[in-house]
């Protein structure tokens, strides 16, 4: 699963043409938002994570806030655009922006679409960049040395892990030790409340 920041509508890249006909988020039919700009993301599944692809996009979106590239008043791609882009059922989308709602982090504005109304932004934006650059950075090096993707996502998490561990057993969300691993592998965290 990976996030984009979205690419201007003429740019390449950008989540798709919109596909004519109403949207449930509604829009102008361009594929712009309220402020005549596209979305800041798009969307990428992965079929083989056995992630629901409802999931997949709310942790697409949560990701986005954690890392700035959402902020209130964004707009949320238009449902149409993501069936068009994604090949999905329409009711995929709703459900995973009715998660987001429910975590009072999108709002639905009829007529308009669904916008970004709260933010889970943990470290300013240039101190993620510095972080962004650092990993990318190790990431390099470890293909280096001949790890694939998996070996990489197997390191990551084992030291992840380990470094919470250290620090007593419970990440600052109160997951279990092993709830870092679940996360990384985009598993839902029923066991994150009140877990020591």
């Amino acid at each position: 699963m990976t996030i984009d920041k979205g690419i201007s509508a003429a740019g390449a890249g950008a989540a798709g043409p919109p596909a004519s006909g109403g949207d449930a988020g509604g829009g102008p039919p361009d594929g712009t938002g309220a402020r005549g700009a596209p979305s800041p993301i798009e969307y990428r599944l992965d079929p083989a994570s056995g992630v629901p692809t409802y999931l997949q996009l709310v942790q697409q979106v949560e990701h986005a806030l954690r890392l700035g590239y959402l902020t209130p008043g964004d707009q949320l791609p238009k449902v149409r655009d993501v069936v068009a882009a994604l090949a999905i059922n329409p009711n995929t989308v709703l459900k995973a922006y009715k998660e987001l709602e429910t975590k009072g982090l999108a709002a639905g504005r009829p007529g308009q679409g669904t916008f970004v109304q709260a933010t889970l932004t943990q470290v300013a934006l240039p101190e993620l960049t510095g972080l962004r650059r650092s990993l990318l950075g190790w990431l390099a090096s470890a293909e280096e040395t001949g790890l694939d993707e998996d070996g990489i996502v197997a390191l990551f998490t084992s030291a992840l892990r380990d470094f919470y561990d250290r620090r007593g057993g419970a990440d600052r969300h109160g997951a279990d030790r092993h709830g870092a691993d679940r996360h990384a592998r985009g598993e839902a965290r029923a066991d994150s409340e009140g877990a020591a």
